[in-house]
């Protein structure tokens, strides 16, 4: 699995988590607004949200490991890179059907929950918000839970999205000490970068199936092999 991938939508995708998550690491509820406390309290969100990244990455790697041993992860990788695509150039597919309506309805109520713990001026509430954040509705998770999907082991799902939440870190750590020295203007700008970032990602996936034998690219999956087929073959003669 090449593990560069999950860092660069990180990196890079975590500008978009600047103007998406940003008001959130603005709004940390502390008890003092003292330098100590913010990189304390920066350090406990973040932490928060790559151990609920591992945790998915490690249940969307397990369905990854059904789908290497179905044999099909060369389609599947084709199926996601292709609807990354499709979101960004078609973007009405994606919005305003039915199962967006109650997937909107469930967040809300989920958010109502999610904003209680900014009541609490505790580390342990700061840390619990980073955690909850993590099953925030994200268009950016999810492209790296699809790269964690494609994955051969629940291990390399949950390493994928270990590193992929490393790489969003710096960015918010940023906004979270600075504050409002990262203007809007800016991370306005920089989310204009996220559709293209979508779009490459997506190709990547798409030639990563296609099973091309290009390393880095589109490197040659491992075929799995059944103990149906392991029988079946033909044993040498005595």
């Amino acid at each position: 699995m090449e593990f560069w991938q999950p860092l660069i939508i990180g990196l890079f995708g975590s500008f978009h988590c600047m103007g998406m998550c940003g008001p959130i690491a603005l709004s940390l509820p502390l008890k003092e607004h003292s330098l100590s406390t913010k990189v304390v309290s920066a350090i406990l969100y973040n932490s928060g949200r790559v151990i609920t990244y591992v945790f998915l990455g490690l249940v969307f790697g397990l369905l990854g490991l059904g789908i290497h041993v179905w044999g099909v992860q060369q389609w599947v990788s084709i199926g996601v890179g292709t609807l990354m695509i499709l979101s960004v150039a078609f973007p009405v597919i994606f919005h305003g059907s039915r199962l967006t309506g109650r997937l909107d309805k469930f967040f809300s109520g989920f958010k109502i929950f999610f904003g209680r713990f900014f009541g609490f001026r505790t580390y342990l509430s700061v840390w619990i918000i980073g955690l909850l954040n993590g099953f925030l509705p994200c268009g950016l998770v999810y492209i790296a839970l699809a790269g964690a999907l494609v994955s051969t082991s629940p291990l390399n799902g949950a390493l994928y999205m270990l590193i992929f939440g490393i790489g969003t870190i710096p960015a918010l750590l940023v906004l979270s000490l600075l504050g409002n020295f990262v203007s809007m203007t800016f991370r306005r700008a920089l989310q204009k970068m996220i559709p293209f970032l979508i779009i490459l990602i997506g190709i990547l996936f798409v030639l990563r199936g296609m099973n091309l034998g290009i390393p880095f690219i589109s490197p040659k999956m491992e075929k799995h092999r059944t103990q149906t087929e392991e029988f079946q073959k033909p044993k040498c003669c005595h």
